[in-house]
């Protein structure tokens, strides 16, 4: 499953939308907003744009790579656009494998991965009425 929406995310249906007999462990990486920004300055909000199309395909191609370094385990990605107040999740990674520790591998990659492909940007809204866009990694 992977999505772009302007819709909060769901953790219990993303989680479901992974279910399998097969395995075992189901790891969720839940991104949100923070009230801080790496800088020290207060933030009210986030502000995230997205080539959609491409997202998805980058999402898909993020899950591929997963896979052939970590095996068989299934993928969900669901990233949020618009403007997302302090709390709100913006992003979810799941992974769902046979083991534990293949699980949480196959996340931390995919996040990473997301991170620093993926066409989505991100503008810092502040308390003082500035705003900046931020670089991926």
């Amino acid at each position: 499953m992977f999505a772009i929406t302007r819709d909060r995310i769901e953790v219990a249906a993303l989680e479901e939308s992974l279910r399998s007999g097969s395995d075992g462990a189901v790891v969720i990486f839940t991104g949100k907003v923070r009230e801080q920004a790496e800088d020290g300055r207060d933030v009210v909000a986030l502000e995230y744009e997205a080539h959609e199309g491409m997202a998805l395909a980058q999402f898909a191609r993020i899950a591929d790579d997963v896979r052939a370094l970590h095996g068989d385990v299934q993928i969900a990605i669901v990233h949020r656009i618009g403007t997302l107040p302090v709390g709100e999740v913006a992003v979810m990674v799941a992974v769902a494998a046979p083991h534990r520790r293949q699980a949480f591998d196959a996340c931390s990659l995919a996040v990473d991965r997301l991170k620093s492909t993926a066409p989505i940007w991100k503008k810092e809204r502040y308390a003082d009425g500035t705003e900046r866009w931020r670089e991926n990694p």
